[in-house]
């Protein structure tokens, strides 16, 4: 892998990452751009101990362009975008429109491929082995910034999850807290931990998984699973055998192995409703530790932790979405259509040949 750094007509910081050493980047961003004015600001609910961006700015973002007028494809001609190069392999940058900025952390966009018509499924396994290293990257990066505590990768896809722009891309949020959603893991860490005399909670609940009927597929690094009490209509969660706490902590080997089983995964979920569908809205989304200070859960540290990817779907059948409404929205209580032992089997019988 090959990174190279410049920066775009406004300032903001653009990677390339490519698969050939050889490799040279150097197009100026031709663009008339004035430097981005962001008004991010992170508001914590006293009631609820959680925290809310504010970023009035992200009004004026752009939203569903034409293919032709695509932001994330690369610069051709005098048609200009956020990628100056007239190609590139992946591509990081800062987000013209982001949710957490300066003191309030930082967000940046990831552009898996320069095809507009693809998506992360369409990859070949080098491909994203690319983007795995460029999430690791940035993980390692933006973790030494004074105001990043947190960083989380994720990906969603399709314009029913609320996506705006249709080239295939990811984004990465660095936040200046721990989210609410790894506090409670690290609460139920904690109290589990103290509970059983030093059991670490992560590996009791993929031995349990693992050796039940929800298991999705298995290789030798990585394993996939509906959880038992599953939130949406078809979710799985994948971990890497070896405990790590986040993406630099994996090893070669379960960085070789990575794109062929996450690839399947992406593929099999492209084909549960049937080839006659439109593809697959999901979230993926990669639980990383923080890296702030854990003092508040009690005798839990950054090892405890154990990196996994959240992959779900908002279609709960055919031409049906799983809407949050009542009890979800207003409550924080999930109702799931789907029951996880047969959202485990459908995604076992769509295994590829």
């Amino acid at each position: 892998m090959k990174k190279t750094s410049t920066r775009l007509a406004d300032g903001r910081e653009l990677i390339y990452y490519d698969l050939r050493d050889d490799t040279v980047r150097g197009t100026a961003d031709r663009r008339p751009l004035e430097r981005t004015v962001t008004t991010s600001e992170v508001r914590r609910d006293v009631l609820l101990g959680d925290a809310v961006a504010v970023a009035s700015h992200r009004q004026g973002r752009t939203y569903h362009p034409p293919a032709d007028e695509c932001p994330l494809c690369p610069s051709t001609g005098d048609r200009l975008s956020e990628i100056p190069d007239p190609s590139y392999d992946v591509v990081v940058f800062e987000n013209r429109f982001p949710s957490l900025a300066g003191d309030s952390g930082r967000c940046e966009v990831v552009c898996f491929t320069s095809d507009h018509d693809a998506s992360f499924a369409d990859l070949s396994e080098e491909q994203a082995r690319l983007v795995l290293d460029a999430w690791t990257d940035r993980t390692a990066e933006l973790s030494h910034l004074p105001s990043v505590e947190q960083v989380f990768c994720f990906e969603n896809r399709g314009p029913e999850i609320g996506v705006t722009l249709g080239h295939p891309h990811g984004q990465i949020y660095a936040y200046p807290f721990t989210t609410p959603r790894t506090a409670l893991m690290l609460r139920s860490l904690a109290a589990h931990k103290e509970a059983t005399g030093g059991e670490n909670l992560f590996d009791a609940v993929l031995e349990r998984e693992l050796a039940g009927e929800r298991v999705v597929l298995e290789g030798e690094h990585w394993a996939a699973f509906v959880p038992y009490a599953a939130h949406w209509p078809y979710e799985v969660h994948l971990y890497p055998r070896r405990r790590v706490p986040d993406l630099p902590a994996l090893d070669e080997a379960a960085r070789t192995e990575f794109p062929k089983v996450y690839l399947d995964l992406l593929r099999r979920f492209d084909r549960i409703f049937g080839e006659t569908e439109p593809p697959t809205p999901y979230i993926a989304a990669w639980h990383q530790a923080p890296f702030g200070a854990l003092e508040e859960f009690d005798g839990v540290t950054r090892d405890d932790f154990a990196l996994h990817v959240e992959l779900f779907t908002i279609r709960r059948t055919s031409g049906k979405l799983k809407y949050l409404a009542g009890s979800e929205s207003g409550m924080s209580v999930f109702i799931n259509d789907v029951p996880p032992e047969r959202a485990a089997e459908r995604l076992r019988e769509v295994a590829g040949s």
